[in-house]
């Protein structure tokens, strides 16, 4: 072929190349622009953080193709869990419902559930629960696609994680705070951070708690990586969980208000970064993505209703991530975003895999979890070992020269007893993209 018409044939093949990227699948999904990019983490300037509630890896994806899900044989359960009400061995089975109840899931809630390794305790944990849950084999149902295809639309089409593990034994409290700073503790003395030790048990009531270790905002801050806490408070009578740990109503007046879901107002770091003002409203998110103005890095904490935490429908949980999903997928920071979403806790709910060891703090249980993003492998499932500790390792990664919550170099010491974000057998995120090539265009789901 002759030199000018190898080069015509190059320019139609790029042409039509980008005409294609730049189609929009459905009328309401933009594509990813055929911009310049460059392999490895550098095309990702926007990291989204969306942690729903109390959920069981395998009571969301325990029966999706390709994942480590519910031991079959035939097509049906191999292991049954006693009952001791009944006197019968029940097997994980189909739930259509799409409002559940769960079951305690505090430390000793855990203790029981897993037994020792035997993993066989959730039912028995669910009749010990404030004074009997009112289905206890309800902890043994799963769901699948019928119920959740949103959640299983995004795993077909981006990624699954199916060994993520909540980083603590403990309730949603305990598993927010190690979101953001790889620990929970207890301090002897306030405002000294070398007085704290582990705890996984904290108190929210009155007087308010304070947190003086440090936790991943003041690294943003210390680089300038900006920053957002978007909060969708609650309101009526059943709220955000600020004192019982399993969960039970307690009031939360406004999104800058500490409560179990919003441990930052309380961390003494942010007050004095001056940085309590990027704790903002939830309905702040969408507007600004939509407008390309998200900050680099955004958490992003439902109010009850929209949750997925028992008893609110996991249809509603469905509409709120699929609505802030499609706010950035519709705006202009669309093809430089990683967006991760994730549930707090088990809920209460059977899973079958032992969680490793890491430290008194933790593994907890698996949770589902999912990365969506027009760099993340199509339809892959990722069988990684991972935790929460996996996204404040991502986002140093990203944007702060993979400097560590370490007390020994941070800048800020405190006494936790271990760099989380370094254990040798934690996952890489980086593993669930794909920067070799043309980030992919958006993938309409099915919504409900």
């Amino acid at each position: 072929m002759s030199s000018w018409r190898h080069h015509l044939r190059t320019a139609v093949i790029a042409l039509a190349a980008a005409a294609a990227l730049c189609s929009s699948p459905s009328p309401s999904a933009a594509a990813v622009p055929a911009t310049r990019f460059r392999v490895g983490l550098a095309n990702i300037k926007h990291i989204v953080i969306i942690m729903m509630e109390n959920r069981s890896f395998d009571s969301y994806f325990g029966t999706y193709p390709g994942a480590i899900g519910i031991p079959m044989r035939n097509g049906h359960p191999k292991k049954c869990l006693p009952d001791p009400a009944t006197q019968q061995c029940v097997y994980p089975f189909h739930d259509p419902s799409l409002v559940n109840y769960g079951a305690g899931h505090g430390i000793e809630a855990y203790t029981i559930d897993r037994d020792g390794g035997r993993m066989d305790g959730f039912i028995v944990s669910a009749e010990r629960h404030q004074g009997g849950d009112p289905i206890p084999d309800e902890v043994m149902g799963y769901h699948d696609s019928r119920e959740l295809p949103v959640y299983w639309s995004y795993a077909q089409n981006y990624v699954l994680q199916d060994m993520m593990f909540e980083p603590t034994t403990s309730w949603s409290a305990i598993s927010h705070l190690y979101l953001i700073s790889a620990w929970s503790a207890a301090c002897r003395v306030p405002n000294r951070p070398m007085t704290c030790t582990t705890s996984l048990s904290v108190d929210y009531g009155p007087p308010q708690p304070e947190f003086p270790w440090t936790e991943i905002t003041w690294l943003l801050h210390r680089y300038g990586v900006s920053w957002g806490y978007y909060v969708y408070p609650d309101k009526g009578p059943i709220t955000m969980s600020s004192v019982d740990p399993d969960e039970g109503a307690a009031p939360f007046q406004s999104f800058d208000t500490g409560s179990s879901w919003n441990p930052l107002p309380d961390f003494d770091d942010v007050k004095a970064d001056g940085e309590i003002g990027n704790i903002q409203p939830g309905i702040n998110f969408p507007a600004a993505a939509k407008a390309g103005t998200l900050p680099a890095v955004s958490w992003v904490i439902p109010s009850f209703r929209y949750s997925d935490h028992p008893s609110r429908s996991v249809a509603d949980g469905q509409t709120f991530v699929s609505t802030l999903v499609d706010s950035v997928m519709q705006g202009p920071d669309w093809a430089s975003s990683a967006i991760f979403v994730t549930w707090d806790d088990w809920g209460g709910f059977y899973d079958h895999v032992v969680p490793p060891k890491v430290d008194s703090g933790g593994y907890g249980f698996r949770v589902p979890a999912l990365v969506i993003s027009p760099w993340a492998k199509h339809g892959y499932v990722d069988h990684q070992v991972l935790s929460f500790d996996a996204y404040l390792k991502f986002v140093e990664d990203v944007f702060l020269h993979s400097s560590r919550l370490d007390p020994s170099n941070d800048g800020r010491p405190d006494s936790r007893p271990d760099v989380r974000e370094s254990y040798q057998g934690l996952g890489d995120l980086t593993s669930d993209f794909d920067f070799s090539q043309m980030p992919q265009r958006v993938r309409p789901v099915r919504h409900i």
